[in-house]
């Protein structure tokens, strides 16, 4: 169980560690304490609707074709050298640095309608959860302990960030800050795939 498990909580915690618009706006309100917990359910049952419905649904059709697995462990290894090679330009570039101010005060309405925008309008979350998880799950003895793995890491990443916001205010209004992180995704990235291509 754990030789899955735990490759899915890997692979989901760098995908979802990656900035975005989405991770932005749970660290802003985070930083400014408002509607933390709605906010960081939402994000994370989103990701679990689709994470297992990639699982579920890669793994069906990887067992009906089986050429279909090869496939996508080659176009997930080409997306993870892409995806590395765009953090990897992100941290050599900088000029990240979350700014939590200046935003009025949302209703929790608003705040939800505006974060469901932002996971369900974005094409990349359908790329990360559907394709790719779903596509590597099917490389793993256990799917649906990738799957549980995956799962796990989206709850304790928007937990950690919504709540932990605060504690990183300082370190993130730095640009260097955001470097790193892209950095340490870079490499992540282009681990996995390496590993995908060698299987």
């Amino acid at each position: 169980m754990l030789t899955s498990f735990l490759p899915g909580f890997a692979l989901s915690l760098t995908l979802i560690m990656a900035i975005g618009a989405q991770n932005a706006f749970v660290l802003r309100q985070g930083l400014r304490r408002e509607h933390v917990l709605p906010v960081v359910l939402v994000c994370a049952a989103s990701d679990a609707v689709l994470i297992m419905s990639g699982v579920a649904g890669f793994g069906a059709l990887a067992e009906a074709a089986p050429w279909f697995g090869p496939l996508m462990r080659y176009g997930g290894a080409v997306f993870l050298l892409w995806y590395g090679w765009r953090n990897a330009v992100s941290a050599w570039q900088g000029g990240e640095a979350l700014e939590a101010e200046g935003q009025s005060t949302r209703s929790l309405r608003k705040a939800i309608l505006t974060l469901l925008a932002l996971t369900w309008l974005n094409p990349h979350v359908y790329l990360d959860t559907l394709v790719l998880l779903g596509s590597i799950s099917a490389q793993y003895p256990d799917r649906l302990s990738f799957g549980l793995g995956a799962v796990l890491a989206s709850f304790v990443f928007f937990f950690s960030l919504g709540y932990g916001a605060r504690l990183l205010a300082p370190l993130f209004a730095k640009p260097r800050s955001w470097q790193v992180l892209d950095a340490v995704i870079a490499v992540t990235m282009w681990a996995i795939a390496i590993k995908l291509l060698a299987m």
